[in-house]
């Protein structure tokens, strides 16, 4: 398996020729976001067989970068966002849709998809009446891999996502605050310990940062990739810890 980390939540997972993309967000801003490391990905990020939207915040379903996507792809998305992307997008976005919930599985290509829960809110805001469910999702490969989205611990993280071989799971946010919902370096540890992952990759953090505020608190901004390594090593030093940097990949053999 070969990972791509495009910055924040969007990585490529690519195996036995297929490619899947994972919340995308391929422009060099989000709103009142501006991308501060890394290079606007290339268009070659945008090569895949499908799409996995985690929910449907603007940092995760982006939709202007779904037009930057391959067109022939399918977007596996949370039950209730294809209303969302036909009133933006239009008929020949939503077509594409495939809405899931927890438990869901889809085919693509050579890999098996299964939605799991997320412990976020899956409402799109703010000023918006459109929710759907927060989502992560399990690839089945050799090696597996759990892409989180955006989730804190919940009781069923183990049974739901694990065990897995690979995790792509998120230490950090976009801003001076973290709020409920997510996972800091610490918990995000003891996520992987629980989903039994024997490498990790850490993402959502180190590309993002609100315009006007780079003077603000920015020991949240690089640093949670190395607190997730460290805090990964105290709790089980076994799990490979791979913090790569926006367009950096790395290629997993199951163990």
């Amino acid at each position: 398996m070969r990972i791509t980390w495009w910055g924040h939540a969007t990585t490529t997972i690519e195996q036995n020729g297929t490619r899947l993309l994972t919340d995308p967000v391929l422009t060099a801003r989000i709103a009142h976001l501006r991308r501060r490391r890394g290079p606007v990905p290339a268009p070659v990020a945008g090569e895949c067989d499908a799409v996995l939207v985690s929910h449907l915040h603007a940092d995760h379903l982006h939709l202007t970068s779904l037009p930057l996507v391959a067109p022939d792809a399918a977007l596996v998305v949370p039950r209730g966002a294809a209303k969302l992307i036909r009133a933006e997008l239009g008929t020949a976005y939503s077509d594409r849709c495939i809405e899931v919930a927890p438990g869901n599985q889809v085919r693509i290509g050579a890999l098996e998809i299964t939605a799991v829960t997320a412990d976020h809110d899956g409402r799109r805001l703010p000023w918006s009446a459109y929710t759907a469910p927060a989502l992560g999702y399990r690839v089945e490969g050799s090696p597996s891999v759990w892409f989180a989205g955006d989730t804190d611990l919940y009781d069923g993280l183990a049974a739901e996502a694990g065990p897995v071989d690979v995790a792509l799971v998120p230490v950090g946010g976009w801003g001076p605050s973290l709020g409920l919902g997510h996972l800091d370096p610490v918990k995000a540890a003891e996520a992987v310990r629980r989903v039994g992952a024997r490498y990790a990759v850490p993402v959502h953090f180190g590309t993002f940062w609100p315009i006007g505020c780079d003077w603000l608190k920015p020991d949240l901004f690089l640093p949670p990739g190395d607190r997730f390594k460290a805090a990964m090593a105290e709790l089980d030093a076994a799990v490979e810890v791979k913090v790569l940097m926006p367009g950096q990949s790395t290629e997993v053999v199951r163990p």
